[in-house]
Parts: structure tokens; C-alpha cells; sequence
């Protein structure tokens, strides 16, 4: 979330409100868009510590550069700037400092590719004259989780309070993690059903295919997607593969009852973060908050509640792929490309569900239990993750070769699917070949890492 959020609206007190919320996201195939945000570690060069919030070399210090050259207005909470917005675009900070891209909803891949590099640049342009670097991973691979500096966002102290009472790894998924996502729109309930069924279980195929988190605190941690796994262990109400949307009435309302019963954590009132974890938006809507008694909730806090749920794919006015580890630049526009290719022909879409209809839940499970471990190499029914990938590539580029949106190069949107098409080709994820490096060249060492693979 780019911004605190607020209150503003009527009460809802119905919960076809909430499912009217979601339907409302439904558009024609003409009006389909394509989001992508993604994550970096911002670190100090000279000694590849993670930026503090203030200071000369700091996150503020990049914020603020950002606004005065690049023209992005400032957002602040309690008279600091922690976010910046421009058009349908923000740059916001994840707990320990992570910067993130939430880019506009754009209509092809190229334009995707467009605002990445722009992005880029702008923040080369703010960061190398302040010695600041910037890193697509995974995971934080040297710092341990009490050298992270948080953010001096009012979410955080409430989320940070209450991780520790759910799970055992809440706080480094806060602190020491960065994914890219992508994000869809859907035509009707219909299309939204099928969407959310395939990319939930095709979502470990993309989780293999970005995987790039083997290292923590300076040592390989037997995963090649840490990041991954520490999902299993942050929060069980709110994340995880969702096995309930395999069910045959699964819909907006399926969802909505889902999202009633998941815990909270805050609700925004006067310009506070007033803390009401583990109760949730049902009792909110019966007036039953502890904290807020009598109160209803508005829509606001009902969109806000929505972006605390982290399954492996999320429901909101639109669908959220959330499996992929931060990676190398061309990879930002390659977890886009993927899920574009497979989602947006009507045609591919149905040939990606009769591949996994007849999956079982515990077979999808299985896959998202051990792909963090053993990447494209994960067996799977007589064959290997590898093998799904590459029935998923070829998927992909059928879809996108169907759009036939072409470059001023001349070239379609495929041509974003060539650094996947290296991995499969080669048949490691990008993780193996960093712990390839590290048992080779760089001596055992991470710090290597930061010079060869940073933006």
C-alpha cells in the first residue's frame, strides 16, 4: 500500500456490499490491463549494509530525490514522506526499507517493459551520486533480521506486534523479502473463477522459474526459494494455496466469507492505526470491535482488509500473482509476460485449465510445499516442475504470439519470455546458478553477489 488509508464513506453493514465490491472489478476484454510491481533491496555500496530511513545515503534521502527531480508528489504520514505518487503509478517502502514499483495498469507488455527501464533510470539517477545500490532477490542474503532497519509506517508496528503470535517467520517475510507481481483483470465471474483456479495451480511452476533466495545471513539455506517457504510459516489464516476455490461454489461471495473470518490488523481512524489484530471484519461489521465499539466499517477499510491477505494469488477488484521472487531486471518483465501469455486468450486459458483440472488439492499443496526446496527439479507426476514449465512456456507464447502486439522493432510481446526460455533451457533456476558461484568463484562468500547482480 502506497498510502495510509482512511475512512471516508457510508457504513456497510450488508455483506452484498462487499460482494458487490469485488464484482465491481469486472470489465470487458477491451478494457483488460496489465499491473506489475516489484521489489529491490536498496544497500549502502560502500559496506552493503540496507539503508537506514534517515540520513544522507538513506530511503528518505531517495524519496525525496525522486519528488524534486522526477516530479512524484510526495505522500507522508506523520510528516514524513513514505511514499510517492504520479499518474496510476507509486513507489513505496515494505517494511525493512524494500522499494517497490506499483506500476500503472498499462495494456501491453512493451509499455510494461517501458516503465521498468524508465523506473530505473530515475533511480540510478537519485541513488549512484549517494553510493546507494539496488538488488533484485528473493531474500536479504548477508543481514540478519535485527540489522534491518523498519519503516516509520503506523501498519508495521501492528503487523510486527502480531506476526510473532501466528507464525515463526513473519517478520523476516516483512523485513527480508522482495517478490514481483503481476496483476489481471477478468471479464466476468465466470473468467475470474477460471483465472484464479489456473494461476493458483500453476503458481509453483512460476515460483520454480524466478526461485533466487538460497542464501541467509552469509550461508546457503538449503532452498532455492527461501522466500517461498517462509510463507508457510507466517501467517496459516491468510495465506497459502486456498483449496476452497477448487470447490464447485466458489465465487465473490465464497471469497467474501473467506475474507470475513481473516484475522484484521488495523483499522485507520484520525490519522492513527488503531490496532484490532485477531479480530475480524465480521465482528467488525457487527459493531463488536473491542477497540471501536458501535462502529461500523466502510468501504475503505474494507479494501484496506483486502491487501492483508497473502495467499499465493489474491482477490481484489482484480487477481494478484504472488509467487515469484525478486530477480535480475529482465525478469520484471518476464513474470508479466508468463502470466499475460496464459491468462489474456481465451484460448490458452482453456487449454491451461484442462492441464491442471484434474489436479488434486493435495497434489497442488505437495507442489507448493516442496518447489521452494527443490525448484524446477520438484517431481511431479512421473515427470518434473521442469516439465510443467515447459508445457507453460509454450502456453504462454501462444497466447502472446494471439495478441499480436508488436514493438517498434517489430517483434511481439514474446520476445519478454526469453530469459525464461534460458532457464528451462538450461534446466537450473536462477538460485542454483548464485550457489553455483558461491562454491566456485566467490570463494563461499555472498558479498560477491552485491557487485555482479545489482541493478
Amino acid at each position: 500500500m502506497s498510502a495510509p488509508p482512511g475512512a471516508k464513506g457510508a457504513p456497510v453493514t450488508d455483506r452484498r456490499e462487499l460482494v458487490a465490491y469485488l464484482e465491481a472489478g469486472t470489465k470487458p476484454k477491451g478494457d483488460w490491463r496489465i499491473g506489475t510491481e516489484h521489489e529491490k533491496f536498496a544497500f549502502t555500496r560502500d559496506d552493503l549494509r540496507p539503508l537506514p530511513y534517515e540520513g544522507r545515503a538513506s530511503i528518505r534521502a531517495l524519496l525525496e530525490g525522486l519528488a524534486e527531480r522526477f516530479e512524484w508528489t510526495p505522500v507522508l504520514e506523520d510528516g514524513r514522506p513514505i511514499a510517492l505518487a504520479k499518474d496510476d503509478c507509486s513507489v513505496s517502502l515494505e517494511p525493512g526499507g524494500q522499494f517497490e514499483l506499483s506500476g500503472a495498469p498499462l495494456p501491453h507488455l512493451h509499455a510494461t517493459c517501458r516503465e521498468v527501464h524508465r523506473h530505473l533510470a530515475e533511480v540510478r539517477a537519485i541513488a549512484e551520486p549517494l553510493g546507494i545500490g539496488m538488488i533484485g532477490l528473493g531474500f536479504q542474503p548477508k543481514w540478519r533480521r535485527g540489522e534491518i532497519p523498519w519503516m516509520p509506517k503506523g501498519r508495521y508496528k501492528v503487523m510486527g506486534d502480531y506476526m510473532p503470535k501466528v507464525g515463526s517467520l513473519g517478520l523476516d517475510m516483512m523485513l527480508r523479502t522482495c517478490t514481483i507481481q503481476a496483476n489481471y483483470d477478468f471479464g466476468s465471474e465466470a473468467d475470474m473463477v477460471k483465472k484464479v483456479r489456473v494461476s493458483l495451480a500453476l503458481q509453483p511452476v512460476a515460483t520454480a522459474l524466478f526461485a533466487n533466495s538460497p542464501f541467509t545471513e552469509g550461508r546457503p539455506n538449503g532452498f532455492v526459494s527461501y522466500r517461498s517457504h517462509i510463507w508457510t510459516d507466517t501467517d496459516p489464516d491468510r495465506t497459502g494455496m486456498l483449496a476452497f476455490v477448487f470447490d464447485g461454489d466458489f465465487g465473490f461471495e465464497r471469497y467474501v466469507d473467506h475474507v470475513l473470518d481473516v484475522p484484521m490488523y488495523f483499522v485507520y481512524r484520525d490519522g492513527r492505526y488503531v490496532d484490532v489484530a485477531g479480530q475480524s471484519f465480521r465482528d467488525f461489521m457487527d459493531g463488536r470491535l473491542p477497540a471501536l465499539p458501535g462502529e461500523a466499517p466502510t468501504m475503505t477499510d474494507w479494501a484496506d482488509h483486502l491487501t492483508t491477505l497473502f495467499p499465493e494469488v489474491r482477490l481484489k477488484r482484480y487477481i494478484e500473482m504472488r509467487g515469484a521472487d525478486g530477480g535480475a531486471w529482465r525478469k520484471i518483465c518476464a513474470l508479466p509476460a508468463f502470466w499475460t501469455g496464459i491468462l489474456y486468450d481465451g484460448t490458452v486459458l482453456d487449454a491451461a485449465w484442462d492441464t491442471v483440472k484434474d489436479w488434486t488439492v493435495p497434489e497442488m499443496e505437495r507442489l507448493r510445499a516442496e518447489v521452494p526446496k527443490h525448484g524446477l527439479a520438484t517431481p511431479f507426476r512421473g515427470g518434473t516442475v521442469l516439465d510443467l514449465a515447459k508445457r507453460a512456456l509454450e502456453m504462454a507464447a501462444e497466447g502472446l504470439k494471439a495478441r499480436g502486439i508488436i514493438d517498434l522493432d517489430g517483434l511481439d510481446e514474446r520476445k519478454h519470455l526469453q530469459t525464461l526460455y534460458d532457464i528451462v533451457a538450461r534446466g537450473t533456476t536462477p538460485a542454483e546458478v548464485k550457489l553455483d558461484l558461491f562454491h566456485g568463484k566467490w570463494g563461499e562468500r555472498v558479498d560477491p553477489v552485491f557487485e555482479e547482480f545489482a541493478y
